[in-house]
């Protein structure tokens, strides 16, 4: 979400004449775009913001769009009184007033409705892979998540909204669409005449797109996988063999604290659904380790899950205590200590599962998106479509954005590869 709308805000600047720079010493509006989903995060945008009042010109307008903004709101002028701005996620559309009145301080954290969406400009050229926001915020309240507070409750845009978005795309440079939400397949919108929109109607409009080769989402809240998603997966071949899928623990006893679907069964029973329409897919997700009152059986049962689904790939994380939500003011928080040491053996479990499955795809082909060069230059990075990073050998030839790869190699991190003529 936050590439999306650093792009966003990109584009809308330039309409008024900024040009962007890499230097912060050159710059005359810098804008720190933020996530607030772990304190670790928040730590970081105010150390980036002391950072950067020290090292921008005089002049230079600063300020914090995002999540921090949200949670922050007016602390955040007092905590750094050379802000000029503070914009939450609902409201960075209005950054050109600060352009018009650089001597005042901007702050606008109201969460109403889907305004900057009608406000934005239309890019006029598009990366190779374009994330296309189809609703904001949440409503299922997770204990751990600050989401809620800081994008607000659930709002799908119009149905029509999102495809002009993303036939502009397809016009201006995109092949892949990544649709985007807090609870993306949560999607749900109803039009003027009653009929109603999900996000199996999107992705069946988008492939429509002869531009379009590659479609995906992220990302997706288990109980909201209804029936008519999961048959898409069998009948799209545009829709990637792919879903991040976030279980976030294996102990039904944890995952009731945590307000989330606690039927560990059922859950395993929208896996299997999923690989009999596709026999292909694969399937990521998130976990959350030392949540209050997580025993040493909890966590074994989440361990237990990981080994079992095989996720190709998943995030991580020890338990952040966050404001506004109801987990941080449980009895019984985990130590940093003990939360650490899970960690560690979840990681260990989760980089043996995508190691594996990493192995497994030697001697295969795959049609790779084009991401760019490595660091050395001599090197070629591709994106294949499970996600996996795979380097090949810069060759001789032009290449095209899509790529046939036979893989030759593998390691828990990446995939090698040649290019199939």
């Amino acid at each position: 979400m936050n590439v999306y709308d650093g792009q966003r805000i990109a584009a809308m600047l330039e309409k008024h004449g900024l040009t962007q720079t890499n230097n912060v010493e050159d710059a005359d509006i810098i804008i720190l775009n933020t996530c607030a989903v772990r304190a670790k995060a928040t730590d970081k945008v105010y150390s980036a913001l002391g950072r950067i009042r020290r090292a921008k010109k005089e002049n230079a307008l600063l300020g914090i769009v995002g999540c921090v903004a949200r949670e922050s709101g007016a602390d955040a002028f007092k905590r750094i009184p050379e802000l000029n701005f503070v914009l939450g996620p609902q409201s960075y559309h209005k950054l050109p007033e600060i352009l018009k009145n650089p001597d005042t301080k901007l702050l606008n954290i109201d969460m109403s409705g889907l305004e900057k969406f009608d406000e934005l400009p239309q890019m006029t050229k598009s990366p190779l892979v374009a994330y296309i926001p189809i609703q904001e915020g949440c409503n299922h309240c997770c204990t751990y998540c600050i989401v809620p507070y800081t994008r607000g409750r659930e709002l799908s845009r119009p149905f029509d909204d999102v495809i002009a978005d993303t036939i502009n795309a397809a016009k201006t440079g995109a092949i892949e669409i990544c649709f985007l939400g807090q609870n993306v397949n949560g999607y749900k919108y109803t039009d003027e005449n009653g009929k109603l929109y999900k996000l199996s109607d999107l992705i069946r409009e988008t492939a429509k797109l002869p531009e379009i080769h590659r479609i995906r989402f992220t990302s997706s809240y288990p109980t909201e996988m209804s029936d008519d998603l999961i048959e898409i997966f069998g009948k799209e071949p545009k829709l990637l063999p792919f879903l991040n899928m976030p279980i976030q623990s294996g102990s039904p006893r944890i995952l009731k604290k945590m307000n989330r679907p606690d039927d560990i069964d059922a859950y395993k029973t929208i896996v299997n659904k999923l690989k009999s329409v596709r026999g292909d897919i694969q399937i990521s997700s998130d976990f959350i380790v030392g949540f209050p009152d997580e025993s040493d059986e909890d966590f074994e049962q989440t361990l237990q899950i990981a080994r079992e689904i095989k996720y190709i790939n998943s995030y991580s994380f020890k338990y952040s205590p966050r404001p506004h939500t109801a987990a941080a003011l449980m009895p019984n928080q985990i130590s940093e200590q003990i939360k650490s040491v899970r960690l560690q053996r979840l990681d260990l479990q989760l980089n043996e599962n995508q190691r594996e499955f990493n192995m497994s795809c030697i001697g295969k082909e795959m049609v790779c998106l084009f991401e760019g060069n490595d660091k050395t230059g001599k090197h070629l990075v591709f994106r294949t479509p499970y996600m996996q990073q795979c380097i090949v050998e810069k060759p001789d030839h032009e290449i095209t954005p899509l790529q046939k790869i036979k893989i030759t190699d593998a390691n828990k991190s990446c995939l090698r590869g040649e290019i199939i003529k």
